[in-house]
């Protein structure tokens, strides 16, 4: 059931003078799984990637710049899980692997994905399907 693999992590907005600090991860924290890689992404207003899987990849996703509309899709009960998270929901998804994912941009401007991966990204370990091979509605609400 991918409700209770995802797991999500406020994270904390320190306010300083000049600009405000902005938690990701620790290694101390519950759900960290080890380090490989840092990296981000950015997303278009409105545009969608997906559909992505990772078959060893533990992701970390943090959007500290916008807003993103992330949908992950049970295979085995056909159900979409979906979180928006970003700069008005500061939060960490924890995603582990073998889960169906895509994201869309769904603030006024592009909006930065970073992803903290335990292991280094290895193209042999991804899966992919066209937008149009798993049916979810990404019309903006």
């Amino acid at each position: 059931m991918i409700n209770s693999e995802i797991l999500i992590t406020p994270l904390k907005k320190i306010k300083t003078p000049g600009g405000d600090v902005l938690h990701a991860l620790k290694s101390i924290d519950e759900d960290f799984s080890g380090f490989g890689e840092i990296y981000f992404s950015w997303i278009e207003k409105n545009s969608i990637k997906a559909w992505k899987k990772h078959t060893k990849m533990n992701m970390n996703l943090v959007v500290p710049i916008g807003l993103v509309r992330f949908v992950f899709f049970d295979e085995l009960n056909k159900k979409f899980t979906v979180h928006e998270i970003g700069e008005s929901n500061y939060v960490r998804l924890f995603v582990p692997n073998n889960i169906w994912f895509g994201f869309q941009g769904v603030h006024s401007t592009a909006s930065l994905v970073t992803n903290i991966s335990d292991i280094v990204h290895d193209p042999n370990e991804v899966e992919r399907l066209m937008p149009k091979e798993i049916n979810y509605n990404w019309e903006l609400i």
